[in-house]
């Protein structure tokens, strides 16, 4: 019972009837058999009768049989069902326990590389396409995403020394040779105060305060356009990543239904692995596209949130250049 075939769904059950039938089966063949030797009448045989022994003949040695070869091709079914089934019963269950053969026309491999491997040079022109774009993706995860923290603590580490810092001259020497965009807002504003001291007992302090602010603002926006550069490219992979994944599938369909015409078939298993292929197409698509569009969000919220400390920072200097301009107004002027 090993060895028999189970490659089909209900070929267990088959194989179970068919062992509770076999008896049956078995007992029925035999069983005319039995009844004719139990009712053909014996011949009478007389008391005194002589019996006649007949000589035996000479025993001549038959020549062997050539010993088959036992070795079973590679393409040899295995036999559907066991040996001590009656024959009828063999012959019922072998549409059911023999495997179907296979057609070579067929692919065989229907795995994902298969596939793309068995597709048309334009679905696969597709595919690696958005293979590519998958890995672009992932390069500016990885790149902006340490940018980006970077950055944000730079300038959450800016607005902790702005916010200890007493003077505008004291948050410089803070900030030190620091080369992030808060460190940068300070020594510029410190820069245009001190270019504008001498004008200020003639000219007031309105003018400083607002070229200090062209200063920040300016720096503002560069910092923030500076973080929000890669982010374009995931857009655009994640609008356009599906339909063209969509347009390899309806080239690849294209082409299944020019086979169909050409082979005069509609058997579905040579049609639907080339359906199959175009489908992967868009199933690729998908796949550079989900990631792109979940990624641009996350990064659109943080670069939002950058731009917010930088704008936190600004006004954290803006503060610092109006108290120094205000305690400079109380300080008196030094005699000639």
């Amino acid at each position: 019972m090993s060895n028999l075939p189970l490659s089909r769904p209900g070929a267990t059950l088959a194989v179970v009837l068919a062992c509770l039938l076999a008896p049956v089966a078995h007992a029925q063949d035999t069983a005319p058999a039995q009844t004719q030797a139990t009712e053909q009448p014996a011949a009478p045989v007389a008391p005194d009768a002589p019996v006649a022994i007949e000589p035996a003949a000479p025993s001549t040695p038959e020549p062997a049989a050539p010993a088959e070869s036992t070795a079973t091709p590679a393409t040899t079914a295995p036999e559907p069902v066991a040996e001590f089934l009656p024959q009828s019963m063999q012959d019922a269950l072998a549409p059911i326990l023999t495997p179907p053969a296979r057609d070579p026309n067929l692919p065989h491999d229907l795995s994902p590389m298969g596939m793309f491997w068995a597709a048309d040079i334009v679905v696969k022109a597709v595919m690696i396409g958005l293979a590519i774009a998958s890995v672009i993706t992932w390069t500016v995860l990885v790149v902006k995403a340490l940018e980006l923290w970077g950055a944000s603590a730079s300038a959450q580490g800016g607005i902790r020394r702005i916010e200890r810092a007493g003077t505008l001259e004291a948050a410089v020497a803070a900030s030190g040779s620091r080369r992030d965009a808060v460190s940068r807002m300070i020594r510029q504003a410190a820069d245009e105060y001190r270019r504008s001291q001498p004008a200020l007992d003639a000219a007031g302090d309105g003018g400083v305060k607002e070229r200090v602010q062209s200063q920040l603002e300016r720096i503002e926006a560069v910092a923030g356009r500076r973080m929000g550069r890669g982010t374009g490219v995931l857009a655009t992979i994640g609008s356009t990543a599906p339909f063209v994944g969509l347009f390899g599938t309806v080239w690849g369909i294209m082409n299944s239904f020019i086979g169909i015409s050409e082979s005069q078939t509609t058997n579905l298993a040579v049609v639907a692995p080339g359906i199959a292929e175009a489908l992967l197409a868009t199933a690729i698509g998908l796949v550079a596209a989900i990631p792109a569009v979940v990624i641009y969000n996350v990064f659109a919220r943080g670069i939002t949130g950058y731009r917010l400390r930088l704008a936190n920072a600004a006004a954290g200097v803006r503060q610092l250049v109006s108290r120094d301009l205000d305690f400079r107004s109380l300080t008196p002027p030094k005699e000639a």
